[in-house]
């Protein structure tokens, strides 16, 4: 870790150790202010990304991560591409089990367009679902 976090924008994603590499459990990213720029017109670009993350020995760390995305700010790239480069980026850092990103882009041209991209650890595999009973919400009252 660097004694100053980075507080400009950086493509240099920090990691720290996983506090439970014994567990499979899910890390889930929201970054809903993520802006670039179209390459052939210069509009601007806005999505919501979630990231849903597996981490195996390594974390990324959120501050690194927002000065991250910070940086695709003045970047003219279409939206498959900025959305499979952050997914190759944050598997470089950490080597997750299992990461899902899914950029869900804001409306342009009178159409929305969804990039979901993943990654899988070679030889790891979910565990079986789990599905608990669903019990109503209690109030206290009868």
């Amino acid at each position: 870790m660097p004694p100053n976090p980075p507080s400009a924008p950086s493509r240099e994603l920090h990691v720290f150790e996983n506090p439970a590499p014994e567990r499979d459990y899910v890390i889930q990213f929201q970054v809903p202010e993520f802006t670039c720029h179209c390459p052939l017109t210069g509009q601007p670009d806005f999505a919501h990304f979630t990231i849903d993350m597996i981490a195996d020995k390594l974390c990324v760390e959120l501050k690194s991560l927002k000065m991250y995305f910070w940086s695709f700010r003045d970047e003219g790239a279409f939206h498959e591409k900025v959305t499979n480069t952050i997914l190759d980026d944050i598997v470089a850092a950490t080597a997750p089990r299992f990461i899902r990103i899914t950029a869900k882009w804001y409306v342009r041209g009178g159409i929305y367009t969804n990039v979901v991209a993943e990654h899988r650890k070679k030889g790891w595999k979910p565990r079986p679902r789990v599905d608990l009973p669903a019990h109503p919400a209690q109030t206290g009252l009868l």
